[in-house]
C-alpha cells in the first residue's frame, strides 16, 4: 500500500512483448515488488494491492486502451502509465492515464515516473490531476508545437485547468517546484532529447 513504510510498493508491468516486460521487471526489482503480465486480459486478475501499472497501448487480444476502459469501471485506482510505442495523439484527451512515456524508454525514467506517481498520491488528488494534465499537454505539445492548445475551446479547456492547477498547487504544496522539475525532466516524447 502506499505510504506504508514496512512493503515495497507493488508494480504490475503489462506488455505483449516478453522480452520487454521482463527488461522492465529485471529493471525495477531491486526498487519494488514487481509482478509481469504479457496479455492484456490478465490485467485485472492481478491488481490486488497493486500501486502502479505499466501498460503498453498496443497488444493483440485486450488493447492497452481497453485496459484503461475496464479500469475506469472497477474500485481499484493504481496510478496508470503508458508505456508504449504508439506515439500520442488528440486521442489521448478521452483516455484515462496517469502518465504516458513514449518507448524506447529508460530505466532511469521509467523509476523517475514510477517515484513521481507514488508522491503524487500522498499529496492527494490536485497534483494526480495536474500530473495527468500536464502529461497530457507536454504530450500534444511534443506533436503539434506549443501553440496547439489554442486551436481549441477543448484545448485551451486543458491548457486553463493545468494553469489554475498549477496556480493552486504554488501556494499550497512549500515542495511543488521540485515536484515540477522532477515532472520535466522524464523523457516522454518519442524520439526526442531531454527537455532542459
Amino acid at each position: 500500500m502506499p505510504g506504508d513504510d514496512t512493503e515495497r510498493p507493488t508494480v504490475l508491468v503489462v506488455d505483449d512483448e516478453e522480452k520487454l516486460a521482463d527488461m522492465y521487471t529485471l529493471w525495477l526489482r531491486n526498487e519494488y515488488d514487481v509482478r509481469t503480465v504479457y496479455d492484456g486480459e490478465d490485467v485485472l486478475g492481478a491488481l490486488d494491492g497493486v500501486d502502479v501499472v505499466l501498460l503498453d497501448r498496443r497488444m493483440p487480444g485486450c488493447s492497452g486502451d481497453e485496459v484503461l476502459e475496464r479500469l475506469e469501471r472497477r474500485d481499484e485506482d493504481p496510478a496508470i502509465v503508458v508505456v508504449t510505442a504508439v506515439d500520442p495523439d488528440f486521442e489521448i484527451l478521452e483516455l484515462s492515464f496517469d502518465d504516458y512515456v513514449c518507448k524506447p524508454v529508460q530505466a532511469d525514467d521509467l523509476v523517475a515516473v514510477i517515484e513521481q506517481q507514488l508522491a503524487a498520491r500522498e499529496h492527494g488528488d490536485d497534483l494526480r490531476r495536474f500530473l495527468q494534465l500536464s502529461t497530457k499537454r507536454t504530450l500534444l505539445e511534443l506533436e503539434h508545437g506549443p501553440g496547439v492548445l489554442d486551436d481549441t475551446s477543448d484545448l485551451r479547456a486543458l491548457r486553463d485547468e493545468v494553469d489554475e492547477l498549477e496556480g493552486q498547487l504554488r501556494r499550497t504544496m512549500a515542495d511543488f517546484d521540485n515536484v515540477l522539475e522532477s515532472f520535466q525532466q522524464i523523457n516522454r516524447g518519442p524520439g526526442r532529447g531531454r527537455r532542459s
